[in-house]
């Protein structure tokens, strides 16, 4: 009796170890990551901290192995990076490839980095069909129209997708967001804002700065009132429950990444944003499990507040109305959808 059971038991923790290794081996699944767009140096940046001989345990089993130049030809700080960024990360042991068609059959996941948002719907839709969840890099497109009619092609075909800036998992940010100083009341937060006339004018690089005054505000914008002269922007947003956020955009002056949070313990600036580790753990956190960070509702508001804020801007300065820039945009993007 005694063999029978020492038998049984052996089998049992043979069966143990057998499951163990085998849910081991699925944590540490490698994946295979392509890239879309080397006009950014966003795509350098991310390829060595996941192709390099030691990572982090966050980051392990995510590699890089293809990438598809593309760039915009009408944005010469973009068409003039690609070549140093292709010869870059060719020596990073990336494959370079002619089409997205052919890149999607070499990846289980993909990075959408071109630098310009406007081919953003027809790149993502290419990806969303193929299945692959994807992290598109800001802005999530040239466009509210566009944004809103990439999140519902993705949800219509059930593929995981998300954007984000990377200051929004910033640890300073994070910090105040989730009560370092209390209930926040306010937020004024400020980036670089460089405008480029292909896009809204907050889109191309003061997302930064609007998407650290979400991530501590949260959503809930209703209106926006905007005063832009050559050297800033000055976006002043009211939240439904009565806060009041806002943000400003640098180009005349000494520029950087920061702001101050008032909160019901106390104030507290901060001006120190983390790079891209931080965002990029949160990334192949995504890739695993298919869970976003950030909601779709909430990235979709940041852009609304920024379109809203050139509306106000080329009436006068008056207050809009976010639920009316909402509107407008969904109706579009019902009309390209078709």
């Amino acid at each position: 009796m005694k063999k029978w059971i020492r038998s049984v038991l052996f089998l049992f923790l043979i069966c143990g170890i057998t499951q163990t290794c085998g849910a081991a081996e699925a944590e540490v699944k490698q994946l295979r990551a392509g890239i879309i767009g080397l006009d950014t140096s966003h795509v350098i940046a991310f390829t060595k901290i996941l192709n390099a001989a030691e990572v982090k345990p966050e980051l392990a089993g995510c590699r890089v192995v293809a990438a598809y130049p593309q760039g915009s030809p009408d944005i010469e700080s973009s068409t003039s990076r690609i070549p140093k960024y292709t010869e870059q990360i060719q020596k990073l042991g990336v494959e370079i490839v002619d089409s997205i068609e052919t890149l999607l059959t070499k990846v289980d996941v993909v990075f959408l980095e071109t630098n310009d948002g406007r081919p953003h719907w027809e790149q993502a839709t290419k990806v969303l069909r193929a299945g692959k969840p994807v992290f598109i890099d800001k802005p999530v497109a040239g466009s509210l129209r566009d944004a809103i009619a990439i999140y519902e092609e993705a949800r219509r075909l059930k593929v995981p997708m998300f954007s984000c800036s990377s200051l929004r998992f910033s640890r300073e940010v994070v910090k105040m967001r989730n009560g370092a100083v209390g209930k926040i009341i306010g937020c004024d937060a400020f980036s670089p804002c460089p405008l480029e006339p292909t896009h809204p004018d907050l889109f191309w690089y003061g997302i930064h700065g609007v998407e650290t005054l979400f991530t501590v505000m949260g959503p809930g914008c209703k209106s926006v009132v905007r005063v832009k002269t050559d050297g800033s922007d000055i976006v002043v947003g009211k939240w439904e429950d009565g806060r009041i956020g806002t943000f400003r955009g640098i180009r005349a002056s000494r520029r950087g990444n920061g702001g101050t949070v008032f909160g019901t313990k106390g104030i507290q600036t901060f001006g120190r944003p983390d790079r891209f580790e931080p965002m990029l753990i949160e990334i192949i956190k995504f890739f695993r499990t298919g869970k976003p960070p950030v909601s779709a509702e909430e990235t979709l508001e940041i852009y609304a507040f920024m379109e809203a804020a050139d509306e106000s801007w080329e009436k006068g300065g008056i207050p809009v109305s976010l639920d009316q820039i909402m509107k407008r945009s969904q109706e579009e993007a019902r009309q390209l959808l078709k």
